[in-house]
């Protein structure tokens, strides 16, 4: 949904913020905050800007809110927005594992930013004209990795240094390809051709995924992800968490 075109051109009115219950158990508890205390991996609500007051209700996801995401975009008519985008931060995830399987999920192409803290910030500020460029936004996925080990291990490639590296993921998010790598001092320009060939060559080569077969088929391969927090609940308060049946670790 998040890669529909019409929703990318709704949500630009928005600060957009992803947060999943796997990611960490600060996360969790605001999820279920949105679903009365209900474990799910996502919820969806519109806030204010303060931060606190909800415009929307909450659920599982923008369907569940208005059938129609229009309906919910002219909600930021009434908030103008006050800052430069530019001053916005670039998207970053909670490690490379989960980069790489929500990518794969959202069918977006990868951008790695590896170096370390002092040219990761350089070079993420040095970008945000691109990030934010209009015909950019909303199409790639980000992340930045000091610790190189995070990473070497799931890419199908021998390129292990420092630098811009452009990643291809793979169907289930448990791998990826490099289908090119820049240094961290590459022109804006050829990093924004660079990204804008690979997300060509992948959207031409990769079929939509149906949800229902896609998890079929993982299930059918045993394939699986290790997120930070279990999925589950401990519902006879024993301190070990119990799988909903069938579930065991999260499956992509």
């Amino acid at each position: 949904m998040f890669s529909d075109p019409d929703v990318i051109k709704a949500s630009r009115k928005f600060i957009c913020v992803r947060i999943e219950s796997y990611e960490s158990e600060e996360n969790q508890k605001i999820v279920r905050s949105h679903l009365g205390g209900r474990f799910e991996n996502t919820a969806f609500c519109v806030i204010a800007p303060d931060g606190e007051e909800r415009l929307t209700r909450s659920g599982r996801g923008p369907q569940h809110i208005s059938r129609d995401f229009d309906d919910i975009a002219t909600i930021a008519d009434r908030y103008k927005s006050r800052g430069d985008i530019l001053d916005s931060r670039i998207p970053d995830f909670n490690s490379f594992a989960l980069a790489l399987n929500v990518s794969s999920a959202d069918q977006k192409i990868l951008l790695l930013i590896a170096g370390n803290e002092t040219e990761m910030a350089t070079a993420g500020k040095r970008i945000r004209s691109i990030v934010w460029n209009k015909n950019v936004m909303g199409r790639f996925n980000y992340d930045f990795e000091s610790d190189r080990s995070s990473w070497t291990g799931p890419l199908s490639s021998k390129s292990k240094g420092s630098g811009f590296h452009i990643i291809k993921p793979g169907e289930f998010g448990l791998e990826g390809q490099i289908v090119k790598s820049l240094p961290l001092n590459t022109s804006n320009a050829n990093l924004l051709q660079a990204l804008v060939v690979a997300n060509r060559g992948y959207a031409k080569s990769t079929k939509k995924k149906v949800y229902s077969s896609h998890v079929v088929e993982g299930r059918r391969q045993g394939k699986r992800i290790e997120m930070a927090i279990p999925f589950g609940e401990d519902r006879d308060g024993d301190g070990e968490i119990d799988h909903r049946a069938g579930s065991g670790s999260r499956r992509r």
